[in-house]
C-alpha cells in the first residue's frame, strides 16, 4: 500500500509545474500585447495582473515572435501597463462537458450566460483533437428528418452529413435555424451564436429555438462585441462539446451561425500577429483552420453522430467570395436562400434549384428519386421561361410540361413554404410532393 502511494506521489511531482513562470509587458498595440521573459506555448492561457491592483485578466498565446509572446486578452485591456507581470497557467485553453450542459446558454469558456448557477459534475476536453481516422467513419445511410418541407424532400441530410446555408444578411438564416432546432428529430442539438448582435441571441433563444426546444439543446454564444479570440473559441466550444455527445452514442444535430464570422475572427488574429494578407484581406491561417474544423463533425462506428450546419454570410450576395468557395468544396452540400425568392414573400426562401446535398442519393428510394426528379424538371422549364411568362408573352399550348407548371405553381409554392411555427411530419411532405408529381406528368402516367 505505501509503496503505491509512494509511486504515486512521485508521478504526480514529475508531472508538476514546479516552476513560477513570470513574465513582462512590454507592448501595448491595439489588442494585441507583447510580453517579454515569459516561457509560454502557442495557445497557452496566461493571467495578466494590472499594475495598481485589480482581478487578473486571462489572455491567449496567439503567436511567438523572437523572445516576445503576442497575446490577446478574454476581456478589456483597461488598467494594464508596461510593469504588469504576465503568470503562465501552464495549461491551454480547454472545454467543459457533460450532460448538466443541456438546457443552458454558455458563453465560449463555458461560463452561464442565464443567470442559473454553473452547471456541476462536468470533465474537461482539449479544444483540439487527433484527425479522425477515415476507416473509423460510419456510412451515412438514414436521413435527419428537420420537419422542413424544402429541405425533407429536396435536400435531405443525413445523419453525420455536413451542409451550408448561403445567403446574404437578411434572408432568412436565422428563423430557417431556428425551425431546424426546433424539428429536427436529434437527440442533442448544439447551436454556436459566433458574432451575432446581442439582441438576436436573446431573440434566438427565445423566439426560434423555445422554452422546449432549448430543453435538448447547449448554446454557446460569443456576441459580436466579444474579442476575437473568444469568437473563435465558440466554435471549438460548441464542437467539442457535440463530440462528447456523439461519442455516448447520440446524434447530436451541431448549428453554427456563422462559420464567416469565425472566419473574421481568425482573419483579425492572423492580421494582428504579422500574418501576410491574401485574398480579400484574409490570411492563410483561415483557410488552413476551415478544413480540420468541419471534419470533426460526422458518424463514427460504435459511435453515434454529428450532423453539422453551418451558416455561410455571403459578401454583396457573392456566392463565389473567398469563405464561400471554400466552404462549398469542404461542405457535403449546401442550401442556398435567395433574396429574390424572400422579396417574393415566401419563406423559407430556399432556392431548390441551385442547392444540393451530395448524399441526395443514398437518402432516397427509388420512388422519391423519380418525384424530386419530376418537380425539378418542370421547375427548371418554368424558372427558363420565367421573363416570358411575367411580361405575357408566353402562349399557353406551346410547351404542355410549362403549361402544367404554370397552373401547378402554387402548389408547388405553398410545398416550398412554411410558416416558422409549422411541423410538417416528413410522410405528409411526402405525400404533398407525390401528388404534385403526378399531376404534373403526362396524362395516364402516374408518378
Amino acid at each position: 500500500m505505501w509503496q503505491r502511494f509512494e509511486s504515486e506521489a512521485l508521478a504526480r511531482i514529475a508531472q508538476a509545474d514546479l516552476c513560477r513562470r513570470v513574465g513582462r509587458l512590454s507592448a501595448i498595440q491595439g489588442m494585441v500585447l507583447e510580453a517579454t521573459g515569459l516561457d509560454v506555448k502557442l495557445g497557452e492561457l496566461v493571467d495578466i495582473l494590472p499594475a495598481r491592483g485589480g482581478a487578473a485578466i486571462t489572455a491567449e498565446v496567439v503567436g511567438l515572435r523572437g523572445d516576445q509572446a503576442l497575446l490577446m486578452p478574454y476581456g478589456t485591456v483597461d488598467g494594464l501597463c508596461l510593469s504588469s507581470q504576465v503568470l503562465a497557467r501552464g495549461e491551454a485553453a480547454s472545454v467543459a462537458v457533460g450532460d448538466a450542459l443541456l438546457g443552458r446558454v454558455l458563453d465560449a469558456t463555458c461560463e452561464p450566460l442565464d443567470d442559473l448557477p454553473p452547471p456541476s459534475d462536468l470533465q474537461r476536453k482539449p479544444r483540439f483533437v487527433a484527425p479522425i481516422n477515415p476507416l473509423h467513419r460510419a456510412p451515412i445511410q438514414k436521413a435527419l428528418v428537420t420537419g422542413v418541407k424544402a429541405v425533407d424532400v429536396f435536400i435531405p441530410l443525413g445523419r453525420g452529413q455536413r451542409v451550408g446555408i448561403f445567403a446574404g444578411s437578411g434572408v432568412g438564416k436565422s428563423t430557417l435555424l431556428g425551425m431546424m432546432s426546433k424539428y429536427a428529430e436529434a437527440d442533442v442539438i448544439v447551436i454556436a451564436l459566433i458574432g451575432e448582435r446581442g439582441r438576436e441571441v436573446g431573440d434566438f433563444i427565445r423566439d426560434s429555438l423555445g422554452a422546449e426546444g432549448l430543453k435538448k439543446a447547449v448554446v454557446i454564444a460569443a456576441a459580436a462585441e466579444q474579442p476575437a479570440v473568444l469568437r473563435r473559441q465558440a466554435a471549438y466550444t460548441a464542437t467539442t462539446i457535440a463530440e462528447w455527445f456523439r461519442a455516448q452514442g447520440r446524434h447530436v444535430l451541431l448549428i453554427m451561425d456563422s462559420i464567416t464570422r469565425f472566419a473574421l475572427a481568425q482573419r483579425e488574429i492572423g492580421l494582428a500577429t504579422g500574418e501576410p494578407m491574401g485574398s480579400r484581406g484574409y490570411p492563410p491561417s483561415v483557410f488552413s483552420l476551415l478544413p480540420p474544423l468541419m471534419e470533426r463533425a460526422g458518424a463514427l462506428t460504435g459511435q453515434g453522430s454529428i450532423t453539422g450546419v453551418y451558416t455561410v454570410l455571403v459578401e454583396g450576395d457573392d456566392m463565389n467570395e473567398p469563405v464561400a468557395d471554400h466552404m462549398r468544396a469542404i461542405l457535403d452540400g449546401h442550401i442556398v436562400l435567395s433574396r429574390g425568392i424572400a422579396a417574393r414573400g415566401q419563406w423559407p426562401a430556399i432556392d431548390v434549384m441551385h442547392s444540393i446535398s451530395r448524399l441526395a442519393g443514398a437518402l432516397r428510394d427509388a420512388e422519391q428519386k423519380r418525384i424530386v426528379e419530376r418537380i425539378c424538371g418542370a421547375l427548371g422549364v418554368y424558372q427558363q421561361s420565367a421573363d416570358l411568362i411575367e411580361l405575357g408573352a408566353y402562349e399557353s399550348g406551346a410547351h404542355p410540361v410549362l403549361d402544367r407548371m404554370i397552373a401547378l405553381k402554387p402548389k408547388l409554392d405553398e410545398l416550398l413554404g412554411q410558416a416558422p411555427e409549422q411541423h410538417v411530419p416528413v410522410e405528409q411532405s411526402w405525400q404533398t410532393a407525390r401528388g404534385l408529381a403526378q399531376q404534373l406528368s403526362e396524362p395516364g402516367h402516374a408518378a
